[in-house]
């Protein structure tokens, strides 16, 4: 640096003034941080490079970063021994910080302290949330040039800039508080009690002398580490240069774009530095923060599956249908089956399908369902045809039933045939065993009769009941 100054005082005088008149550089553009960590293949963060990384001195830094969310006020002393022009390198210098931070009302906030003598807070930390106005402020303000009361200004800020009605956040937000104050001279007060209040207070005060500045006061003033609070330059013309710094000092590396997180399947940038893991669907977080297991995916209710969602391995599941239906080509929707046709109904004797894929069983006449729906019991034997009575078939209930016979027949011991009643040939024969030829011709000729008689009515018997089971039957 002193090499510099000497070269430049080896210059004419003239061209060192169109040096200092000419602008600095524009601060480079910050490369845009998305909110979340994009994702390379198999679903892990990429890694991005930005324009610069790994160029020595942090050139690629906000390629990795975007700023932390602060409460930021500046300090700039405007006091008589600080020039217009110098001044105006001040308020670049402001400008230039304030253009690498994220600006908004849940990002950083900004509020300005100038301060000679007299200090005047030039706007607020809730007066400008937005970059534009926020640097217009800035390029209105005018120096006091009067004296350096560099503890009163601090004072002033920790006191009327940092409140809550002035828009700082309340302590339970965590956002830091952060004070940069700018001075070229000594302070004409007690600046180092009023910096240990304002450090016990919770606000980061940095410290940049340029000049003339008094570097006791300057580390009286900063937080420690004093080797990364304090910042001295020697012209108000290379001010401008510690914008980067202090790009650096605010920046939040983000882990998801660095790809140092360690989440096994999605990394989410939280800002300021800090990032969570979550995991792709189906999966959910291990206790360890970072990796991921399978979930029920049919508890989720997103499989889709019209009818059933069957759990598999791994996070996997397949669908099934109720019964009566099958699974359709999509493997997700269900279709009407005929499980009459399929055979796996259970009737005993007849499948009757309905509507909607159902089905009830019936049972052949002379039977009826039991209580299981499936089987059948016998009601009428004698309608069935298979009782085997020779004349009358007669039911008693559900399953049972007797033999009965036509008047002039009883019943034989079989339960089932029938035989002439004997009293009508006793009738017959027993009043004259001994008579005439005429008597016993007689008898001859009626049971001979009544044997031809039996015979047909047999016939007729045998038919009707042929009859009766075709009709049955049919």
């Amino acid at each position: 640096m002193r090499r510099l100054r000497s070269a430049l005082l080896l210059l004419p005088p003239l061209l060192l003034l169109l040096l200092l008149l000419l602008p600095s550089p524009a601060a480079p553009a910050r490369p845009g941080f998305p909110a979340r960590g994009s994702r390379g293949p198999g679903g892990s963060p990429g890694r991005r490079l930005a324009p610069g990384a790994g160029q020595p001195g942090g050139a690629g830094a906000a390629g990795f970063c975007k700023s932390r969310p602060l409460d930021l006020v500046f300090i700039i002393d405007s006091s008589r021994s600080v020039r217009p022009l110098e001044f105006t390198k001040v308020k670049t210098f402001v400008s230039r910080i304030i253009d690498t931070l994220d600006i908004g009302p849940a990002d950083t906030r900004v509020a300005v302290v100038n301060y000679a003598s007299t200090v005047n807070i030039e706007f607020h930390l809730q007066t400008h949330l937005d970059k534009p106005s926020l640097q217009r402020a800035v390029g209105q303000i005018a120096p006091l040039s009067t004296g350096t009361m560099s503890g009163l200004a601090i004072q002033t800020a920790m006191e009327k800039a940092f409140t809550v009605e002035a828009g700082a956040r309340a302590p339970g937000s965590h956002i830091p508080k952060v004070a940069i104050i700018v001075t070229d001279g000594r302070p004409q007060d007690r600046v180092n009690e009023v910096a240990a209040r304002a450090r016990a207070a919770g606000i980061e005060l940095y410290a940049v002398g340029v000049d003339r500045a008094d570097r006791a006061s300057l580390r009286m003033m900063a937080s420690e580490p004093l080797d990364e609070h304090v910042f001295y330059v020697e012209t108000y013309g290379v001010i401008e240069k510690l914008s980067s710094r202090f790009q650096e000092t605010f920046c939040a590396s983000d882990p998801c774009m660095l790809g140092t997180h360690g989440c096994q399947h999605v990394c989410v940038s939280d800002g300021n530095g800090r990032h969570h893991c979550e995991c792709s669907q189906g999966y959910s977080l291990n206790a360890d923060k970072k990796t991921c297991s399978a979930i029920d995916k049919c508890a989720l209710n997103t499989h889709g599956c019209e009818h059933i969602c069957v759990n598999d391995r791994a996070g996997s599941y397949h669908c099934e249908c109720h019964e009566g239906y099958a699974l359709k080509e999509d493997r997700k929707a269900c279709a009407v089956q005929d499980q009459c046709a399929l055979g796996t109904h259970g009737c005993q004797h007849i499948c009757v399908n309905d509507r909607a894929g159902s089905y009830h069983c019936e049972c052949y006449e002379g039977y009826s369902l039991n209580q299981d729906n499936k089987t059948c019991s016998v009601r009428d034997k004698c309608a069935l045809g298979s009782h085997g009575c020779q004349h009358i078939c007669v039911s008693d209930g559900a399953a049972s039933y007797h033999c009965d016979c036509h008047t002039g027949f009883t019943l034989n011991e079989d339960k089932k045939t029938c035989s002439a009643i004997q009293e009508a040939r006793s009738l017959i024969s027993t009043k004259d065993a001994c008579g005439c030829e005429a008597t016993l011709a007689f008898q001859n000729k009626a049971v001979s009769y009544l044997q031809r008689l039996n015979t047909k009515i047999d016939d007729i018997l045998e038919k009707l009941q042929a009859n009766e089971y075709g009709q049955i039957h049919q």
